[in-house]
């Protein structure tokens, strides 16, 4: 199944934490097809601390979305994230934006991420990769929908995307 996902970091060497979960990913059997530059962002709701490293994956791996939550959450805690308070400063944290045209809504999972259409730090680096990509329950493509987040914080470009993967 694909999936788009958000990596995100604010403590320490934040471009290393997105290359470490990248790898975890891929070691634990996903594909990663294309991927985002890397950009600064602003940090949202709680505004006192550190600004974020941020990007977005769209990868293919063999398992459902719960399991693909419980491997994010897995590798989360490996690379010691210690949860403070929400919304508040993380070494990475790894969030699932989209599985195919699946719609999960659980106490533990929402697919789509319910906040993803209002935040320019996911919004901005899926635009990059997946511009056409349709949100199945707004019905608008992520082109349009990232003109209208609401959202004025800022988002600035710090390393251009890899050559993109995907075949």
């Amino acid at each position: 199944m694909k999936y788009y996902m958000s990596l995100g970091s604010n403590l320490g060497d934040r471009a290393r934490h997105l290359k470490q979960a990248r790898l975890w990913l891929e070691k634990a059997g996903a594909r990663i097809l294309k991927q985002s530059s890397v950009y600064e962002t602003e940090p949202v709701d709680y505004r006192q601390q550190p600004w974020f490293y941020n990007q977005v994956l769209e990868i293919e791996i063999g398992c459902n979305p719960i399991s693909l939550l419980d491997l994010v959450k897995d590798i989360e805690q490996r690379m010691k994230r210690r949860p403070a308070f929400d919304k508040g400063p993380r070494v990475i944290d790894i969030d699932i934006l989209l599985a195919e045209k699946t719609v999960v809504q659980t106490q533990k999972l929402m697919i789509p991420h319910p906040r993803m259409s209002f935040r320019n730090f996911v919004m901005i680096p899926l635009n990059e990769i997946a511009p056409d990509l349709v949100h199945p329950l707004l019905h608008e493509p992520v082109a349009e929908l990232v003109r209208s987040t609401g959202d004025s914080s800022a988002v600035r470009k710090i390393e251009e995307a890899p050559q993109q993967l995907a075949v």
